[in-house]
Protein backbone atom coordinates (compact mmCIF):
# COMPACT_ATOMS: atom_id res chain seq x y z
CA UNK A 1 0.00 0.00 0.00
CA UNK A 2 2.72 2.42 0.10
CA UNK A 3 4.32 1.53 -2.98
CA UNK A 4 4.36 4.58 -5.23
CA UNK A 5 2.66 4.76 -8.57
CA UNK A 6 3.36 7.61 -10.58
CA UNK A 7 3.81 9.63 -7.85
CA UNK A 8 1.18 8.57 -5.61
CA UNK A 9 1.18 5.50 -3.29
CA UNK A 10 -1.01 2.99 -3.91
CA UNK A 11 -3.61 4.04 -0.83
CA UNK A 12 -3.90 7.33 -2.50
CA UNK A 13 -4.99 5.81 -6.10
CA UNK A 14 -7.50 3.55 -3.88
CA UNK A 15 -8.51 6.73 -2.24
CA UNK A 16 -9.19 8.42 -5.06
CA UNK A 17 -10.89 5.49 -7.13
CA UNK A 18 -13.34 4.93 -3.79
CA UNK A 19 -13.94 8.72 -3.90
CA UNK A 20 -14.50 8.63 -8.00
CA UNK A 21 -16.79 5.99 -7.43
CA UNK A 22 -19.20 7.61 -4.58
CA UNK A 23 -19.24 10.86 -6.69
CA UNK A 24 -20.37 9.21 -9.46
CA UNK A 25 -22.78 6.67 -7.73
CA UNK A 26 -24.14 10.05 -6.38
CA UNK A 27 -24.90 11.93 -9.37
CA UNK A 28 -25.84 8.95 -11.22
CA UNK A 29 -28.83 8.35 -8.33
CA UNK A 30 -29.47 12.17 -7.86
CA UNK A 31 -30.17 12.55 -11.39
CA UNK A 32 -32.22 9.40 -11.33
CA UNK A 33 -34.27 10.24 -8.37
CA UNK A 34 -34.73 13.89 -9.46
CA UNK A 35 -36.24 12.58 -13.31
CA UNK A 36 -38.53 10.14 -11.18
CA UNK A 37 -39.94 12.71 -9.03
CA UNK A 38 -40.42 15.36 -11.62
CA UNK A 39 -41.92 12.64 -13.96
CA UNK A 40 -44.19 11.75 -10.78
CA UNK A 41 -45.12 15.94 -10.73
CA UNK A 42 -45.70 16.14 -14.48
CA UNK A 43 -48.19 13.68 -14.68
CA UNK A 44 -50.57 15.10 -11.46
CA UNK A 45 -50.30 18.89 -12.60
CA UNK A 46 -51.44 20.39 -16.22
CA UNK A 47 -48.85 22.87 -16.04
CA UNK A 48 -46.26 22.28 -18.69
CA UNK A 49 -42.84 23.42 -16.75
CA UNK A 50 -42.30 20.15 -15.12
CA UNK A 51 -42.89 18.18 -18.29
CA UNK A 52 -39.76 20.44 -19.62
CA UNK A 53 -37.73 19.72 -16.52
CA UNK A 54 -37.99 16.28 -17.11
CA UNK A 55 -36.63 16.56 -20.51
CA UNK A 56 -33.80 19.05 -19.35
CA UNK A 57 -32.93 16.10 -16.43
CA UNK A 58 -33.04 13.26 -18.79
CA UNK A 59 -30.52 15.67 -21.48
CA UNK A 60 -27.98 15.08 -18.74
CA UNK A 61 -25.00 13.13 -20.16
CA UNK A 62 -22.80 10.49 -18.89
CA UNK A 63 -19.42 12.18 -19.58
CA UNK A 64 -20.32 15.16 -17.28
CA UNK A 65 -21.29 12.37 -14.61
CA UNK A 66 -17.81 10.86 -15.14
CA UNK A 67 -16.02 14.02 -15.67
CA UNK A 68 -17.24 15.47 -12.66
CA UNK A 69 -16.36 12.30 -10.56
CA UNK A 70 -12.74 12.27 -12.37
CA UNK A 71 -11.66 15.71 -11.41
CA UNK A 72 -13.73 15.06 -8.14
CA UNK A 73 -11.12 12.01 -7.54
CA UNK A 74 -8.05 13.36 -8.53
CA UNK A 75 -8.37 16.24 -5.87
CA UNK A 76 -6.60 13.90 -3.32
CA UNK A 77 -3.40 12.99 -5.87
CA UNK A 78 -0.15 14.72 -6.16
CA UNK A 79 -0.67 15.24 -9.90
CA UNK A 80 1.57 18.44 -10.74
CA UNK A 81 0.47 21.93 -11.00
CA UNK A 82 0.41 21.49 -14.69
CA UNK A 83 -1.75 18.44 -14.58
CA UNK A 84 -4.25 20.25 -12.20
CA UNK A 85 -4.86 22.76 -14.51
CA UNK A 86 -5.21 20.28 -17.27
CA UNK A 87 -7.79 18.58 -15.30
CA UNK A 88 -9.52 21.48 -14.41
CA UNK A 89 -9.62 22.78 -17.68
CA UNK A 90 -10.83 19.79 -18.68
CA UNK A 91 -13.64 19.37 -16.16
CA UNK A 92 -14.95 23.10 -16.82
CA UNK A 93 -14.88 22.66 -20.68
CA UNK A 94 -17.52 19.53 -19.83
CA UNK A 95 -19.72 21.49 -16.92
CA UNK A 96 -19.79 24.22 -19.53
CA UNK A 97 -21.06 21.70 -23.00
CA UNK A 98 -23.50 20.15 -19.86
CA UNK A 99 -25.30 23.65 -19.14
CA UNK A 100 -25.22 24.50 -22.98
CA UNK A 101 -26.99 21.07 -23.36
CA UNK A 102 -29.47 21.79 -20.38
CA UNK A 103 -29.92 25.60 -21.78
CA UNK A 104 -30.65 24.86 -25.54
CA UNK A 105 -32.82 21.76 -23.86
CA UNK A 106 -34.65 24.07 -21.64
CA UNK A 107 -35.11 26.39 -24.60
CA UNK A 108 -36.42 24.05 -27.22
CA UNK A 109 -38.87 21.61 -25.60
CA UNK A 110 -40.45 25.44 -23.83
CA UNK A 111 -40.98 26.81 -27.37
CA UNK A 112 -42.13 23.10 -28.01
CA UNK A 113 -45.06 22.83 -25.07
CA UNK A 114 -46.11 26.34 -26.16
CA UNK A 115 -46.49 25.60 -29.50
CA UNK A 116 -48.47 22.38 -28.23
CA UNK A 117 -50.94 24.53 -26.23
CA UNK A 118 -51.32 26.88 -28.73
CA UNK A 119 -51.34 24.51 -31.93
CA UNK A 120 -54.33 26.51 -33.48
CA UNK A 121 -52.49 29.48 -33.84
CA UNK A 122 -51.17 29.42 -37.24
CA UNK A 123 -48.03 32.34 -35.87
CA UNK A 124 -47.31 30.48 -33.21
CA UNK A 125 -46.49 27.47 -35.23
CA UNK A 126 -44.62 29.47 -37.92
CA UNK A 127 -41.69 30.58 -35.52
CA UNK A 128 -41.11 28.00 -32.71
CA UNK A 129 -38.42 26.76 -35.32
CA UNK A 130 -36.72 29.95 -35.67
CA UNK A 131 -37.08 30.92 -32.37
CA UNK A 132 -35.53 27.97 -30.78
CA UNK A 133 -32.52 28.09 -33.41
CA UNK A 134 -31.95 31.77 -32.25
CA UNK A 135 -32.22 30.93 -28.73
CA UNK A 136 -29.46 28.05 -29.38
CA UNK A 137 -27.38 30.41 -31.36
CA UNK A 138 -27.53 33.00 -28.77
CA UNK A 139 -26.57 30.05 -25.80
CA UNK A 140 -23.46 28.36 -27.47
CA UNK A 141 -22.32 31.63 -28.08
CA UNK A 142 -22.66 32.86 -24.31
CA UNK A 143 -20.88 29.29 -23.32
CA UNK A 144 -17.60 29.44 -26.29
CA UNK A 145 -17.04 33.14 -24.67
CA UNK A 146 -17.36 32.10 -21.51
CA UNK A 147 -15.17 29.23 -21.79
CA UNK A 148 -12.57 31.11 -24.02
CA UNK A 149 -12.34 34.00 -21.40
CA UNK A 150 -11.94 31.08 -18.58
CA UNK A 151 -9.07 29.82 -20.89
CA UNK A 152 -7.50 32.75 -20.72
CA UNK A 153 -8.22 34.21 -24.19
CA UNK A 154 -9.24 38.34 -24.33
CA UNK A 155 -12.39 38.11 -25.51
CA UNK A 156 -12.54 41.96 -25.27
CA UNK A 157 -10.84 42.10 -28.37
CA UNK A 158 -12.15 39.13 -30.01
CA UNK A 159 -15.62 40.80 -29.24
CA UNK A 160 -14.41 44.33 -30.85
CA UNK A 161 -13.09 42.09 -33.90
CA UNK A 162 -16.10 40.27 -34.12
CA UNK A 163 -18.28 43.47 -34.55
CA UNK A 164 -16.24 45.03 -36.64
CA UNK A 165 -16.23 41.75 -39.03
CA UNK A 166 -20.04 41.43 -38.35
CA UNK A 167 -20.06 44.99 -39.84
CA UNK A 168 -18.52 43.70 -42.85
CA UNK A 169 -20.33 41.02 -43.34
CA UNK A 170 -23.41 42.74 -43.12
CA UNK A 171 -22.47 45.11 -46.01
CA UNK A 172 -21.84 41.73 -48.10
CA UNK A 173 -25.27 40.75 -47.42
CA UNK A 174 -27.24 43.25 -47.23
CA UNK A 175 -30.20 41.49 -49.12
CA UNK A 176 -29.89 38.48 -46.47
CA UNK A 177 -30.73 40.43 -43.59
CA UNK A 178 -33.12 42.65 -45.21
CA UNK A 179 -35.12 39.41 -45.59
CA UNK A 180 -34.29 38.17 -41.81
CA UNK A 181 -35.81 41.73 -40.63
CA UNK A 182 -38.87 41.28 -43.01
CA UNK A 183 -39.05 38.04 -41.28
CA UNK A 184 -39.35 39.77 -37.70
CA UNK A 185 -41.77 42.23 -39.54
CA UNK A 186 -44.43 39.47 -40.65
CA UNK A 187 -44.11 37.57 -37.00
CA UNK A 188 -44.33 41.01 -35.01
CA UNK A 189 -47.08 42.28 -37.32
CA UNK A 190 -48.94 39.12 -38.81
CA UNK A 191 -50.66 40.28 -41.77
CA UNK A 192 -50.61 36.48 -42.37
CA UNK A 193 -49.74 33.38 -40.66
CA UNK A 194 -49.41 29.64 -42.08
CA UNK A 195 -52.90 28.48 -43.96
CA UNK A 196 -53.87 31.66 -44.84
CA UNK A 197 -55.19 32.28 -49.02
CA UNK A 198 -53.09 34.99 -50.38
CA UNK A 199 -52.97 36.62 -53.44
CA UNK A 200 -49.96 38.78 -54.34
CA UNK A 201 -50.01 40.35 -57.58
CA UNK A 202 -51.09 37.79 -60.01
CA UNK A 203 -49.70 34.99 -57.96
CA UNK A 204 -51.95 33.62 -55.11
CA UNK A 205 -51.59 30.03 -52.99
CA UNK A 206 -51.89 28.96 -49.27
CA UNK A 207 -49.37 29.91 -46.98
CA UNK A 208 -47.11 26.40 -45.90
CA UNK A 209 -43.78 28.12 -44.42
CA UNK A 210 -42.50 31.24 -43.09
CA UNK A 211 -38.75 31.13 -42.65
CA UNK A 212 -35.60 33.38 -42.15
CA UNK A 213 -35.44 34.56 -46.07
CA UNK A 214 -38.10 32.78 -47.96
CA UNK A 215 -42.17 32.32 -47.62
CA UNK A 216 -43.47 29.77 -49.36
CA UNK A 217 -46.80 29.06 -50.77
CA UNK A 218 -48.94 26.32 -52.69
CA UNK A 219 -51.04 26.98 -55.40
CA UNK A 220 -53.90 25.58 -56.55
CA UNK A 221 -51.97 23.81 -59.27
CA UNK A 222 -49.98 22.18 -56.69
CA UNK A 223 -46.84 23.85 -57.15
CA UNK A 224 -44.54 25.69 -55.14
CA UNK A 225 -44.32 29.65 -54.98
CA UNK A 226 -41.62 31.08 -53.24
CA UNK A 227 -41.32 34.88 -51.84
CA UNK A 228 -37.89 36.38 -50.59
CA UNK A 229 -39.46 38.14 -47.41
CA UNK A 230 -38.28 41.92 -48.34
CA UNK A 231 -40.49 41.47 -51.51
CA UNK A 232 -43.54 40.10 -49.88
CA UNK A 233 -43.65 42.72 -47.09
CA UNK A 234 -42.83 45.21 -49.71
CA UNK A 235 -45.95 43.75 -52.32
CA UNK A 236 -49.52 44.44 -51.92
CA UNK A 237 -51.47 41.24 -50.36
CA UNK A 238 -55.05 40.58 -50.51
CA UNK A 239 -55.59 37.99 -47.58
CA UNK A 240 -58.11 36.05 -47.76
CA UNK A 241 -57.63 33.87 -44.19
CA UNK A 242 -59.01 36.46 -42.23
CA UNK A 243 -62.27 37.16 -44.17
CA UNK A 244 -65.19 36.43 -41.67
CA UNK A 245 -67.78 37.52 -44.33
CA UNK A 246 -67.54 37.29 -48.01
CA UNK A 247 -69.34 39.67 -49.89
CA UNK A 248 -70.96 38.97 -53.29
CA UNK A 249 -72.42 40.52 -56.22
CA UNK A 250 -73.93 39.22 -59.25
CA UNK A 251 -76.43 41.00 -62.32
CA UNK A 252 -79.09 39.64 -64.01
CA UNK A 253 -80.18 40.77 -67.54
CA UNK A 254 -83.71 40.42 -68.59
CA UNK A 255 -85.49 41.42 -72.49
CA UNK A 256 -86.33 44.70 -73.07
CA UNK A 257 -89.89 43.15 -73.71
CA UNK A 258 -89.87 42.91 -70.35
CA UNK A 259 -92.96 44.82 -68.75
CA UNK A 260 -92.10 47.57 -66.21
CA UNK A 261 -94.64 46.73 -63.60
CA UNK A 262 -92.73 42.74 -64.03
CA UNK A 263 -89.47 44.32 -64.03
CA UNK A 264 -89.93 46.41 -60.62
CA UNK A 265 -91.03 43.32 -58.83
CA UNK A 266 -87.84 41.41 -59.68
CA UNK A 267 -85.11 43.05 -56.81
CA UNK A 268 -88.09 42.21 -54.53
CA UNK A 269 -88.29 38.47 -56.04
CA UNK A 270 -84.48 38.28 -55.51
CA UNK A 271 -84.38 39.51 -51.86
CA UNK A 272 -87.14 37.70 -51.35
CA UNK A 273 -84.94 34.46 -52.36
CA UNK A 274 -81.48 35.48 -50.87
CA UNK A 275 -83.25 35.89 -47.66
CA UNK A 276 -84.72 32.47 -47.61
CA UNK A 277 -81.00 31.17 -46.53
CA UNK A 278 -79.69 31.47 -43.05
CA UNK A 279 -76.34 31.74 -43.50
CA UNK A 280 -76.74 35.69 -46.09
CA UNK A 281 -77.38 38.83 -45.18
CA UNK A 282 -79.01 41.04 -47.88
CA UNK A 283 -77.54 44.71 -48.71
CA UNK A 284 -79.60 45.42 -52.05
CA UNK A 285 -81.22 44.99 -54.92
CA UNK A 286 -81.73 47.66 -57.80
CA UNK A 287 -82.69 47.81 -61.95
CA UNK A 288 -78.61 49.17 -62.70
CA UNK A 289 -79.13 50.32 -66.12
CA UNK A 290 -80.44 49.90 -69.53
CA UNK A 291 -77.36 46.93 -71.05
CA UNK A 292 -76.81 46.49 -74.67
CA UNK A 293 -78.98 43.87 -74.74
CA UNK A 294 -80.76 43.94 -71.57
CA UNK A 295 -82.53 45.64 -68.67
CA UNK A 296 -79.84 44.93 -65.89
CA UNK A 297 -80.31 44.14 -62.14
CA UNK A 298 -77.44 43.92 -59.86
CA UNK A 299 -78.09 42.73 -56.29
CA UNK A 300 -75.30 42.72 -53.54
CA UNK A 301 -75.58 40.61 -50.33
CA UNK A 302 -73.18 38.71 -47.47
CA UNK A 303 -72.14 35.21 -46.82
CA UNK A 304 -72.12 35.03 -43.51
CA UNK A 305 -69.49 32.84 -43.65
CA UNK A 306 -65.77 33.05 -45.17
CA UNK A 307 -65.70 29.59 -46.79
CA UNK A 308 -65.79 30.65 -50.58
CA UNK A 309 -67.54 26.24 -50.89
CA UNK A 310 -70.35 28.10 -48.62
CA UNK A 311 -70.19 30.95 -51.03
CA UNK A 312 -70.72 28.87 -54.51
CA UNK A 313 -73.36 26.66 -52.76
CA UNK A 314 -75.51 29.76 -52.02
CA UNK A 315 -75.50 31.51 -54.92
CA UNK A 316 -76.22 28.32 -56.87
CA UNK A 317 -79.53 27.99 -54.69
CA UNK A 318 -80.20 30.93 -55.42
CA UNK A 319 -79.53 30.88 -59.37
CA UNK A 320 -81.23 27.79 -59.37
CA UNK A 321 -84.55 29.20 -57.41
CA UNK A 322 -84.03 32.51 -59.46
CA UNK A 323 -84.41 30.58 -63.03
CA UNK A 324 -87.67 28.61 -61.53
CA UNK A 325 -89.26 32.16 -60.37
CA UNK A 326 -88.58 33.21 -63.56
CA UNK A 327 -90.07 30.34 -65.70
CA UNK A 328 -93.16 30.39 -63.73
CA UNK A 329 -94.12 34.16 -64.43
CA UNK A 330 -92.94 34.05 -68.25
CA UNK A 331 -89.69 36.24 -67.31
CA UNK A 332 -86.98 35.70 -69.64
CA UNK A 333 -83.64 36.05 -69.38
CA UNK A 334 -81.54 38.10 -72.01
CA UNK A 335 -78.89 37.34 -74.26
CA UNK A 336 -76.56 39.23 -76.56
CA UNK A 337 -78.97 39.93 -79.94
CA UNK A 338 -78.65 42.06 -83.19
CA UNK A 339 -81.50 43.10 -85.07
CA UNK A 340 -80.38 44.78 -88.77
CA UNK A 341 -82.59 47.03 -90.07
CA UNK A 342 -82.83 47.55 -94.34
CA UNK A 343 -84.65 50.39 -95.43
CA UNK A 344 -86.63 49.88 -98.36
CA UNK A 345 -84.82 51.90 -100.76
CA UNK A 346 -81.86 50.16 -100.16
CA UNK A 347 -83.51 46.47 -100.53
CA UNK A 348 -84.47 47.81 -104.16
CA UNK A 349 -81.03 49.02 -105.15
CA UNK A 350 -79.40 45.32 -104.34
CA UNK A 351 -82.53 44.00 -106.14
CA UNK A 352 -81.47 45.57 -108.71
Amino acid sequence: MSETFLGNPVSGWLTAAAIFLAVLAVLWLARHLVGRYLEKMAKATTTAVDDVLVVVIASTRPVFLLAISLWTGSKVLEVGARAEVVLGRIALGVVLLQIGVWATTFCAEGLEQFRRERADQGDIITWVAPLAWVGKAIIWSIILLIGLEKLGADITSLVTGLGIGGIAVALAVQSVLGDLFSAFSIFIDKPFVIGDYLVVDNLSGTVEHVGFKTTRLRSLNGEQLVFSNSDLVASRIQNFGSLVERRAKFTVGVTYDTPPETLESIPGMIREIIESHDRTRFERSHFKEFGDSALVVETVYQVLEPAFQAYMEIQEAVNLELMQRFAAQGIEFAYPTQTILLSESRATDRRS
